[in-house]
């Protein structure tokens, strides 16, 4: 991408991880030995883009005391042949096989993997069981939901050009019907969107009472193509969506996501990568807001990596959660690093027991 073009739906969705780049600034660790679930990582292997087991332990043994992992779905491993709706529970097989890799203790103490969020189509309906069922079959015990991203904007740019949801498709009945269906088996739902689609979602939420949803990356908060320079103006809408998505007894979310390129902060442009400080004093309103609205016990820090590596490392992204729950209380930090992921997706961890 040149300084005048710009940036193709690629670039705004998959900023390139430079580990020299990325070497260039590094801290020491705070707070080592407090737990942490990460909820929210993928794996993959794509053509100059990998990132498999190796790659996700040289990051969670970095410093901090990780314990645990919850894969999401990427569209990684998905089956070769075979019934359309049926593709995605390759990926399943897929991350319970590295799973089990890493229960066998031989990789380290981290437990990754522990939680499965796969992938199946939602606007089957009720039909969706059938898939959900597979994907409980593969997981080894691990499946805990899906994740059908519906994330949809106006801007083209914005949109990645890996799904094609529909502008409204949480408000679709069909849609609906696989959502309850979820909630009647016990199942999760991720909800991947854009900070003006979010209004929608407690229109779900409220529709599907019985479904445990999770908002992904604080909701979305767009900073990038004609959200350039309105970040000012576009706070308190999605800030008033987060207040009110909150009425709903049945959604949580993730804080975190706030490093790839729609976001609009630029990290990836500077000549070394963001200080700890700096990223706790961006992230700061957005945080704060969601802790404040959902409180902690719905609240979860999740690390999209390898998404937000391109932005900065994994070490320095929990020291700045760190610095954002300086003045939490202990019973509030347990919930918000461990807690908070291990109720949502039933991850039994000793480290989790007291909070």
């Amino acid at each position: 991408m040149t300084e005048t073009s710009q940036p193709t739906q690629q670039e705004l969705h998959y900023i390139p991880v430079r580990k020299d780049w990325l070497a260039r600034y590094t801290e020491e660790i705070l707070e080592p030995d407090l737990a942490i679930i990460d909820p929210h990582h993928h794996l993959w292997d794509r053509p100059g883009n990998r990132y498999l087991l190796d790659d996700i332990l040289a990051d969670t043994n970095s410093g901090h005391n990780i314990v645990a992992t919850v894969f999401v779905q990427c569209r990684a491993f998905h089956k070769g042949d075979g019934e359309e709706a049926m593709k995605p529970v390759g990926e399943t097989e897929f991350v319970a096989g590295v799973a089990a890799m890493s229960e066998s203790g031989a990789y380290g103490a981290t437990r990754l993997c522990e939680g499965i969020v796969g992938h199946a189509d939602l606007t089957l309906g009720a039909d969706v069981e059938r898939v959900l069922e597979a994907h409980q079959r593969a997981g080894g015990g691990r499946f805990r939901g899906i994740r059908h991203i519906v994330a949809w904007e106006a801007d083209k740019v914005l949109m990645n050009p890996a799904y094609s949801p529909l502008q409204h498709q949480l408000a679709d009945e069909t849609f609906r019907d696989g959502l309850k269906t979820l909630g009647r088996m016990g199942l999760t739902f991720d909800a991947w969107l854009y900070h003006p689609q979010i209004d929608d979602l407690t229109a779900a939420a409220r529709a599907c009472p019985a479904t445990r949803i999770v908002l992904d990356h604080c909701g979305g908060p767009l900073g990038a193509s004609s959200y350039e320079g309105r970040r000012e103006e576009e706070f308190p809408r999605w800030a008033q969506s987060i207040r009110e998505l909150a009425t709903c007894p049945n959604v949580y979310v993730k804080l975190g996501g706030l490093g790839m390129r729609i976001n609009g902060y630029g990290f990836e442009s500077a000549e070394t990568p963001p200080s700890s400080e700096l990223l706790a004093a961006t992230s700061k309103p957005y945080i704060v807001t969601c802790i404040e609205a959902f409180g902690a016990e719905r609240c979860m820090f999740e690390s999209n990596f390898p998404v937000d590596k391109g932005s900065y490392s994994y070490p320095v992204f929990w020291n700045t959660c760190k610095r954002l729950t300086k003045g939490a209380s202990a019973k509030e930090k347990a919930e918000l690093f461990v807690g908070t992921a291990a109720r949502f997706y039933s991850i039994t961890h000793p480290a989790a027991s007291g909070a």
